[in-house]
């Protein structure tokens, strides 16, 4: 249990690096919702790396981090900042709101149909289904 509790503190220190560099690019504001304000960390999209990489995590509030921890707790309604995302030039976000909205499509008509028009590069879309929510 001890070499498991080291190897997540590595890790937790390796994303610590980062963090400059995610608040610069994110601008301090969520990547996911646009909002600031608020406290953001890291979240490594799925499926992860040996080594954190900036290209594959997004810095994002407590209320994203707690809505993909417990995806069927998402509210539609609340969500429809994912119709941005998706469109994103920067693949891990585009992923990340792929997987939300493939979710949230179960029942909500207008993920459906926002899904419908979305076309992913060939690499961000076989990323995407590599996992889920």
């Amino acid at each position: 249990m001890a070499k498991g509790y080291e190897i997540h503190q590595v890790r937790k220190l390796l994303l610590q690096g980062l963090g400059k560099d995610l608040t610069r690019r994110a601008k301090s504001k969520c990547e996911l919702t646009g909002v600031s304000g608020v406290p953001l960390r890291a979240y490594e999209v799925a499926p992860v790396a040996e080594i954190p990489e900036l290209d594959r995590t997004l810095l994002l509030s407590e209320a994203c981090h707690a809505a993909i921890q417990r995806p069927h707790t998402l509210n539609g309604r609340q969500w429809h900042c994912l119709a941005e995302a998706v469109w994103s030039d920067f693949p891990a976000l585009q992923v990340l709101a792929w997987r939300m909205l493939s979710h949230l499509a179960r029942r909500e008509a207008w993920a459906r149909e926002l899904l419908d028009e979305v076309v992913l590069d060939p690499d961000v879309e076989v990323w995407a289904r590599a996992a889920d929510l």
